[in-house]
């Protein structure tokens, strides 16, 4: 019998950290769920918090979402070995910190480590980046995890789709991320969203 880690599945690790945005994470857990995809779920600290500030939901409402949820202090968790086989991971909203940690290499906690371990094994990491303006050590960082591998991909709002609510807003974002994963015949067609 096959472990859990040699299985083929499509699978994608979800970071939520404490920046503005928590309905980016919220939503991209919602969208891969309709569309089949196992998601492992880690939140900061700082995000708990902000949960509470930007949404009507708890934690616990945000966690059965996910098809599992690490504590971001276990960095024995699964997402922590490269030989857990993923698509890559997804932190929405990123924030300034977790960015710089990845950045520098610096994995203090379990969601920077699964990042790190998604960068050393080539995999997608896609950082939708919540701060503006924007300083030289910020534009440093994202120019070093670019070159790492990973994508920049703050959430800018589009408004040539014609967005009637913010959450036209935030799925028009969360797909365009979701779609730099690969997940062709799962996805509306961009002018859906």
């Amino acid at each position: 019998m096959k472990s859990e880690a040699m299985l083929p599945v499509d699978r994608i690790v979800i970071g939520i950290t404490g920046a503005t945005g928590i309905p980016y994470g919220m939503k991209a857990l919602e969208l891969l769920k309709e569309w089949n995809v196992e998601t492992h779920l880690v939140v900061s600290r700082s995000a708990e918090k902000v949960i509470a500030y930007e949404t009507d939901f708890s934690k616990e409402t945000l966690d059965l979402l996910a098809d599992r949820v690490h504590p971001v202090g276990d960095i024995g968790a699964s997402i922590a070995s490269g030989s857990f086989k993923t698509l890559g991971m997804l932190i929405a909203p990123c924030s300034v910190k977790t960015l710089s940690e990845i950045a520098s290499g610096v994995t203090s906690t379990l969601l920077t480590r699964a990042a790190d371990v998604v960068l050393k094994e080539r995999r997608r990491l896609v950082l939708m980046v919540r701060e503006t303006p924007l300083h030289l050590g910020h534009l440093r960082s994202m120019l070093a995890v670019t070159e790492m591998g990973g994508i920049i991909m703050p959430p800018v709002p589009s408004f040539y789709t014609h967005p009637a609510t913010i959450e036209d807003m935030v799925t028009h974002s969360v797909v365009r991320a979701l779609d730099l994963f690969g997940l062709e015949g799962r996805m509306p067609r961009r002018g859906d969203t």
